[in-house]
């Protein structure tokens, strides 16, 4: 490494370790108004308001305040995060809105992370209730896990790409129990996701339908996107986050070689800033039209700089020598990434929102789509949450994950 080089890590490592100081002080400043609830899904004119225990995203906020417990120590971190684990248990226990397949994004950042943080009993014992909960979603005919909607219905016979993220439970789950079927029913979903989901060009489809009689797959959608042939940049990242974690946990090269053409794709559409707009179809040069600009989504740049710090850091760990190009590439991506965000759209002003990432993106309408619109152009939970654990990746390579 030569002196610019050493510079510019250096320069790099104060502003992460800035942006994690800053970023921090939010959360700290969150917790009087979000002990005993959750915060909503997406910010109101950049603030969060509050919400029961009842939203697919609720899981981010305590996931956040794990994060900020294992960089300070500050037991204020841990005392909060308590308070919304045993919600979370109770949620799960009296089966409070957890007929859908998100136990994921709801148990991993919460309660799997609070056995791992602080070997809580309590949070193990939720976590697995969750992964249960999980297999009830599961469909033979197909081998997924169906999203939402009841299990006998042919117009929901179906699964979307976000369920990479919510597999990682089961795997947990099984190491947990010494019980193979979790493991065993997340790699066939996996294999069923990688076969269907991904385009030839290495973009996604959000959502796959499947035909209920025989198993076989009917048809990709975009419903999240602007239209069904269009690029969901949030898709796209859980698509390149999730095949990391795919590989993390099976090693197959067949997930690998998934996570470079996604990743590939993705970077084919970003725009200057490295932050894409909500959908991919958008670009620098066609996002204004019609009066109106179209939206960033923040969110996935974060998504996917953990999927690229993570699988560098796997690709490490396993030795492959073959690999240490893409390594190097993998961590001045994530960090060019992590840079724009921290300068262009992470809060430096609690006045300004409570939020710690603008301009995401969570439901927007288009001609094409059936979407409600809200959160657009807004802080978003999982944004919060994702940009927070590449900056712990950054500063703590070691930091062991919650997925």
């Amino acid at each position: 490494m030569d002196t610019t080089d050493m510079m510019d890590t250096t320069d790099m490592m104060d502003t992460v370790q800035q942006a994690l100081h800053t970023a921090i002080a939010q959360v700290r400043q969150n917790i009087p108004a979000f002990t005993d609830v959750c915060q909503n899904h997406s910010s109101v004119k950049g603030f969060y308001p509050p919400c029961t225990n009842t939203q697919w995203t609720c899981g981010f906020w305590p996931g956040e305040l794990w994060l900020s417990y294992e960089a300070t120590g500050d037991k204020i971190f841990r005392d909060t995060a308590e308070v919304q684990v045993k919600s979370f248990a109770n949620r799960i226990g009296q089966k409070i809105c957890v007929d859908h397949h998100d136990m994921g994004f709801l148990y991993s950042p919460s309660c799997v992370a609070a056995w791992k943080v602080t070997g809580s009993e309590e949070g193990r014992n939720a976590a697995l209730k969750a992964a249960d909960q999980l297999l009830s979603r599961w469909q033979e005919k197909g081998c997924f896990f169906q999203a939402w909607g009841a299990m006998d219905s042919s117009d929901n016979y179906r699964y979307i790409i976000d369920c990479l993220l919510n597999t990682p439970l089961l795997y947990w789950a099984s190491r947990e129990t010494k019980n193979p079927e979790y493991a065993e029913k997340a790699r066939l979903h996996t294999a069923t996701c990688m076969a269907n989901s991904i385009r030839e060009d290495g973009s996604t489809y959000h959502t796959f339908f499947m035909d209920r009689e025989s198993g076989k797959p009917l048809r990709g959608e975009t419903c999240q996107g602007y239209r069904n042939d269009s690029y969901w940049a949030r898709g796209q990242a859980w698509s390149i986050y999730g095949t990391a974690l795919a590989y993390r946990y099976d090693r197959k090269e067949a997930y690998k070689a998934m996570f470079e053409k996604t990743l590939a794709f993705y970077l084919t559409k970003l725009p200057e800033d490295y932050v894409p707009y909500w959908d991919m179809i958008f670009n620098d040069g066609n996002a204004a039209h019609d009066g109106e600009v179209e939206p960033k989504d923040s969110s996935s740049a974060s998504i996917v700089a953990c999927g690229l710090l993570d699988m560098a850091n796997q690709l490490e760990k396993t030795g492959r020598t073959d690999c240490q190009a893409e390594i190097r590439r993998y961590r001045e991506l994530a960090g060019k990434m992590i840079r724009s965000l921290i300068e262009r759209y992470a809060v430096k002003d609690p006045a300004v929102s409570n939020g710690l990432v603008l301009h995401g993106t969570y439901s927007k309408k288009s001609p094409y789509n059936t979407c409600t619109p809200e959160g657009v152009d807004e802080c978003v939970s999982w944004g919060d949450y994702f940009y927070l654990e590449a900056l712990i990746r950054m500063t703590k390579p070691d930091w062991k994950l919650y997925w």
